[in-house]
């Protein structure tokens, strides 16, 4: 049994409306996961035959737009990292605070704690291996560091090669562009790697932040893009899954793409999409907390729940 975690990074729940790409744009694996709807607020927070969408906010009590550091600080520790600092920070976490949180409790060192295998499934281009020092003033992702601080292995575009990574594009388009010397795969061969990689490990994560991208260029066309290719991608992994087995999650740390008027954050509730093995016991976890507090709690108790202790 293992779980798929699919981070999305700047993907809110807005209502359905001109402004929302979700609504207005086809996604063949979401509407069918959630029996016609769209990626809305007014789909959140039901219960579907295959799925559950559930709407979890972002705020954490905080004034201010929420914001990637301290928001995925959050989501990979449970900690209200917003909270701690009295403010959210935007971007990388450059700050001791935060990187003292991220090293003490971080999602995969405390899942290790529990004798539980874990990746970070992401390819990272050879000038991060190369570049790479411990320098708290380097700007370094959250899920970097919990993966840094975890004493496990980065994966390489020579993985990623090799069919055992997948670049945060999914398709290769972004190392293509770059100059890298790679083929392009279509999202339903990045699905079917993802896939492949979690048969090794109780917990894959993968993280893809095109989506924050496109939202901040409120460009429709991008979005379309990005949408529709995250969307076959989720729609392989679903398929090639055992839901008696494993679970899919999806989650994001901050609204942005669904409202395209808006260049900024938004402060709407994020989304966490279920599928799969004991969702229905991790709604009931998330439920508790209903903030970004409560994934890694929910993602520890399924374990246990689960038979891994």
């Amino acid at each position: 049994m293992s779980i798929i975690f699919l981070f999305i990074d700047g993907v809110g729940l807005a209502p359905a409306g001109k402004s929302n790409p979700f609504s207005i744009f086809e996604t063949p694996c979401l509407s069918g996961l959630l029996e016609g709807r769209s990626l809305t607020l007014e789909a959140a927070d039901r219960t579907y035959s295959r799925a559950t969408l559930l709407s979890l906010d972002a705020t954490l009590g905080v004034k201010g737009l929420p914001q990637s550091a301290t928001g995925q600080t959050t989501l990979f520790t449970g900690i209200n990292a917003a909270r701690l600092l009295g403010f959210h920070l935007h971007g990388f976490p450059i700050n001791v605070s935060l990187r003292k949180v991220l090293s003490e409790k971080g999602m995969f060192k405390q899942l290790q704690k529990k004798g539980l295998r874990s990746t970070f499934a992401n390819a990272y281009k050879q000038e991060f291996f190369r570049h790479y020092t411990g320098d708290i003033k380097r700007t370094y992702s959250c899920s970097t560091l919990i993966n840094l601080y975890a004493g496990l292995p980065f994966r390489t575009l020579e993985d990623m090669q090799a069919g055992k990574a997948v670049y945060m594009d999914i398709t290769n388009e972004v190392l293509q562009r770059l100059g890298y010397d790679v083929p392009l795969i279509s999202p339903q061969q990045a699905g079917k790697r993802l896939f492949a990689i979690s048969r090794g490990f109780n917990l894959t994560f993968y993280e893809h932040f095109l989506t924050d991208l496109a939202g901040h260029k409120c460009d429709y066309v991008g979005a379309e893009k990005v949408i529709n290719t995250f969307d076959a991608f989720l729609g392989e992994i679903v398929e090639t899954m055992d839901p008696e087995r494993d679970l899919v999650l999806v989650v994001s740390d901050h609204g942005n793409l669904e409202d395209l008027q808006l260049k900024t954050h938004t402060r709407n509730p994020v989304p966490v999409l279920l599928v799969g093995k004991g969702k229905e016991q991790m709604v009931e976890s998330l439920q508790k907390r209903k903030d970004l507090t409560g994934i890694l709690p929910a993602l520890k108790e399924w374990f246990e729940q689960n038979g891994f202790s």
